[in-house]
């Protein structure tokens, strides 16, 4: 069964950090690219990072450029996100998503073959 759980979201105050994880399994999560997501309250959803199946290539949204960081530990089939400085307007559920192939997740989302069932983030002024 294909799942791709999603894990270390809360409730935090500007300027702190939090350590998202993706855990994925029932398929082969090293032929995939990943990339994260999310989602606030009334918006649609937004990109955040992606990553490529090897972990070499990253890229960002320039809302987050420079505090947030995108890795994948291919050994455990998990992909992470470090935020850093987070601001109130981090605030929202956040997913990670996967595709299978080379080419790099499309910041649309739309590309992608799975979803995490999203963790809350909140941060507070």
């Amino acid at each position: 069964q294909v799942q791709l759980v999603e894990s270390g979201g809360g409730s935090v105050q500007a300027g702190a950090s939090l350590r998202l994880s993706c855990a994925a399994s029932g398929y082969r999560f090293r032929t995939y690219t990943a990339g994260w997501f999310r989602q606030a309250p009334g918006k649609e959803r937004q990109f955040v990072s992606g990553i490529s199946w090897s972990g070499d290539y990253t890229y960002y949204a320039d809302s987050v450029k420079g505090r947030f960081t995108i890795s994948r530990d291919n050994a455990k089939n998990t992909v992470y996100l470090q935020m850093n400085s987070l601001k109130p307007e981090d605030t929202a559920v956040y997913y990670c998503a996967t595709r299978a192939g080379l080419a790099i997740i499309n910041t649309t989302g739309r590309d992608a073959d799975y979803w995490g069932q999203g963790t809350q983030v909140t941060v507070s002024s």
